[in-house]
């Protein structure tokens, strides 16, 4: 039998410290949310119309394609934040982030939301069926895993356009209904994740399929119309992969994965996850909104994202030397992703 995340000593001194502080970390500021997403969205929309209007091959489009990838990438990032609000909390923002961001880079978070929650779920975390756990597809220092790893950066924006583009023909037969919302509804590399549906869920997917269709359709059907030059679909392409590629190499280095796929109890799923304090380049490229602290995060999933570092620090300043929490900081992105990419590793005792 598992203990419980509260039968572990230095976790529960964890706990309390939290507790015990003079600051509320829970509580959500909706200026924040709120600035830090119409921030991302000017800047990363007013990149990308340079980028897209600016001639071939210009130094123009040549600046702004990074700057477009990086604030698309961070503007994308906020569908973590908007998973982890509570049912009911800032409706307004969910709505805003999935009309003006979600729907148009057809990353909406119904098709989010849910596996992630089972990534954060002890049932999951570490399993086949932990859609976020990247061992799930790559194997360290297995250079065919990793080629296939690249191979399916570069085809997953293929494959979530199609899945919207063709998302009216799901609705041909009730069999192929089922497995795509199953199988094709949830933003993950892992093939084998198969989603867990209740009726909100298939309510929601229905809401966002629509307008995702119609965003899906419309990039084809204004080429078609000679409104965009044929060049607007593999500049779209570029920068979906540019996205995509930023997000896998955070992914890289949440997590040790050291599992071995059978399940662990909450300190293994603890010490299998990562902080990084430090500024390095690298980290606060791949590290948007202060998901750097990620160990925090699984500890404390309802804790908003602005309150991490000052959580951290407050625990760093409270907790004895010797706690395991502290061990958790990792130098930075780097000193984790190459073991993740290049090196075999040791696997955590699980729970049967």
């Amino acid at each position: 039998m598992q203990p419980s995340d509260d039968s572990v000593a230095w976790i529960r001194h964890v706990r309390q410290a939290i507790r015990d502080a003079d600051t509320d970390f829970f509580a959500v500021s909706p200026v924040r949310y709120w600035t830090d997403f119409l921030v991302s969205l000017v800047a990363a929309y007013a990149a990308t119309g340079v980028y897209l209007a600016a001639p071939s091959g210009s130094w123009r489009q040549l600046i702004a394609f990074p700057l477009a990838a990086f604030w698309l990438y961070r503007l994308g990032s906020l569908i973590h934040e908007v998973c982890h609000l509570g049912e009911h909390e800032m409706p307004v923002f969910k709505a805003a982030w999935n009309m003006l961001a979600g729907v148009m880079m057809l990353t909406p978070s119904p098709f989010f939301t849910r596996h992630h929650r089972d990534h954060h779920s002890q049932r999951f975390y570490g399993t086949p069926e932990d859609p976020e756990y990247v061992a799930n597809v790559v194997t360290g220092g297995d250079p065919a895993s990793l080629a296939a790893y690249a191979a399916y950066v570069a085809v997953f924006p293929v494959l979530v356009f199609l899945r919207f583009l063709l998302a009216p023909l799901t609705w041909l037969h009730p069999g192929l209904r089922e497995w795509t919302l199953r199988h094709a509804s949830a933003l993950t590399f892992n093939r084998l994740y198969e989603r867990k549906l209740t009726p909100a869920d298939r309510r929601a997917i229905l809401a966002v399929e629509i307008p995702c269709f119609l965003r899906a359709a419309l990039i084809p059907a204004l080429v078609l119309l000679g409104i965009n030059d044929w060049t607007r679909i593999p500049q779209l392409y570029a920068l979906a992969v540019a996205t995509v590629m930023l997000n896998q190499m955070r992914q890289l280095a949440d997590h040790h994965f050291e599992g071995d796929g059978g399940r662990v109890d909450m300190e293994s799923h603890i010490l299998d996850s990562c902080n990084f304090t430090r500024n390095d380049p690298l980290t606060l490229l791949f590290f948007p909104f202060s998901i750097r602290f990620h160990a925090l995060h699984h500890l404390f999933p309802s804790m908003p994202y602005h309150h991490l570092a000052a959580a951290h620090a407050h625990l760093a300043a409270t907790l004895p030397a010797d706690s395991p929490y502290l061990s958790l900081d990792r130098p930075g992105w780097w000193s984790v992703a190459s073991r993740t990419l290049f090196v075999t590793p040791a696997r955590l005792p699980t729970s049967r």
